[in-house]
């Protein structure tokens, strides 16, 4: 039987989702405590991969166990689990749909404040800008929808097949003071460090030090500027990963302290 596996973590302590040569994955705590609860190996294959420090507040993995269990697997787990990582739903699914190359939409959410904030410093990326220039950043934004080539903005473009994502939705949203922005974006598929680099680019355009007339220029050549550095890791989750056959709300919310509803963030 084929299941998929409902979570989130928080990627503070770890070098992404997947297994590392002597460095801590998500993945690897997964199927290390999973293997004490079956008493053999059982191999995970996750809905994507994270960058060393990024969250995830929806993720999906999905496993195959032969024989049944009559106990409570995600209590179980979940009290096994260190606590930055959450069991929510174990769900049979018909067929080997795969975790990953199913996925049809996924969302992600990359927060940013300007203010030193000891309570922010592992959920979002801290960049000291006073007055970013918002109106621009969200000019910048409303461009990607019209554009299905990111070859510009990726880390290794040559290492994809094709650099074609589509994406279907980006938004930019920020508090009343400002000083708090988030940027979400949903697509069939991200490439290396694109949302990052998206977001570095976003905080130049803020700050006057990149236009948005050069920011579209290079989604048309799409030939990379000459310096694409990722914005910092720890403002970025994936936040929403949808299947033909399962759309689950996201039921983690350890997103910036506790104002991440819609009331708190403003749409530009």
């Amino acid at each position: 039987m084929r299941y998929f596996v409902h979570i989130a973590y928080k990627g503070t302590r770890y070098f992404g989702w997947q297994w590392q040569p002597d460095k801590p994955s998500v993945q690897e705590v997964l199927e290390t405590t999973l293997n004490r609860i079956f008493k053999k190996p059982v191999q995970i294959f996750g809905c994507g991969r994270t960058d060393t420090g990024v969250h995830a507040s929806q993720f999906f993995f999905h496993m195959d166990i032969e024989e049944s269990w009559d106990f409570d697997l995600i209590f179980r787990w979940n009290h096994i689990l260190p606590d930055d990582i959450a069991i929510f739903d174990i769900i049979p699914v018909d067929g080997k749909p795969h975790a990953r190359f199913d996925a049809v939409l996924r969302t992600y959410d990359y927060f940013i404040h300007t203010y030193k904030d000891p309570f922010l410093s592992e959920s979002s990326s801290l960049y000291l800008r006073d007055g970013l220039n918002l109106s621009e950043m969200k000019k910048a934004v409303a461009l990607l929808p019209g554009y299905n080539d990111y070859r510009a903005y990726c880390k290794s473009p040559d290492k994809n097949e094709h650099t074609i994502c589509h994406v279907s939705s980006a938004a930019l949203f920020t508090n009343d003071s400002g000083n708090r922005i988030r940027f979400r974006i949903s697509s069939n598929r991200f490439l290396g460090r694109m949302i990052r680099i998206l977001a570095h680019k976003l905080i130049e355009i803020g700050d006057g030090t990149f236009s948005v007339d050069e920011f579209e220029s290079y989604l048309i050549s799409r030939q990379p500027p000459p310096l694409i550095p990722p914005a910092h890791p720890e403002g970025l989750y994936l936040s929403k990963v949808t299947y033909p056959f399962l759309d689950l709300p996201a039921k983690a919310d350890f997103s910036p302290a506790h104002n991440y509803s819609e009331v708190f963030w403003k749409d530009l």
